[in-house]
């Protein structure tokens, strides 16, 4: 079993169950889903560009992303309705656990002039939306091999019904907040 996950099971469900007196433990916000998304702005004149961001996303997360398209056509940017712009990665099961646990123990901590994660990146459904401005924190990206720096945009779905509910759950988790 995963490490994240064992730890969830054996600590965070126990805690929160105490914090929120919930009667059962299904009653417990629990992580359904990770969405990693990469935008590539400059893919409408390049295509190369895109086929290496969609190689840097198989290498971070392990998996072949979905080549995402533009939904209207914008003139300023030359931009037509249907051209590939970014790509993006759904992550469940063990997957994401294994992958939450990485972005917690490696990769934030990598991030320069950490002070910690942003408390009020919530949807106010409990989902918390987070952005990575350089894909070289990740230890799978050989820093020669890059062509281009680019960011990316992790969302966590949880279960929770509050932002409340979901910050206890990710900070029990291991999340390093800010302290306000």
């Amino acid at each position: 079993m995963n490490r994240l996950k064992d730890k969830y099971l054996k600590e965070v469900v126990p805690a929160l169950m105490k914090e929120y007196d919930y009667k059962n433990p299904n009653q417990v916000p629990q992580l359904m889903k990770l969405v990693v998304n990469m935008g590539v702005g400059q893919a409408t004149q390049t295509k190369a560009l895109l086929d290496n961001a969609v190689k840097d996303m198989i290498q971070i997360t392990g998996r072949k992303p979905v080549v995402t398209k533009a939904k209207k056509s914008i003139s300023n940017f030359k931009l037509r309705e249907g051209m590939p712009i970014g790509c993006m990665v759904t992550l469940r099961g063990e997957i994401m656990y294994e992958f939450l646990d990485r972005l917690i123990a490696i990769v934030i901590p990598r991030v320069r002039d950490f002070r910690g994660m942003s408390p009020k990146s919530f949807d106010g459904r409990g989902n918390y939306s987070m952005g990575i401005k350089e894909q070289t924190v990740f230890p799978e990206i050989e820093y020669d091999k890059i062509d281009a720096v680019r960011g990316m945009n992790i969302s966590i779905v949880t279960s929770a019904a509050t932002d409340e509910e979901g910050r206890s759950l990710l900070k029990t988790l291991g999340m390093p907040f800010k302290k306000n």
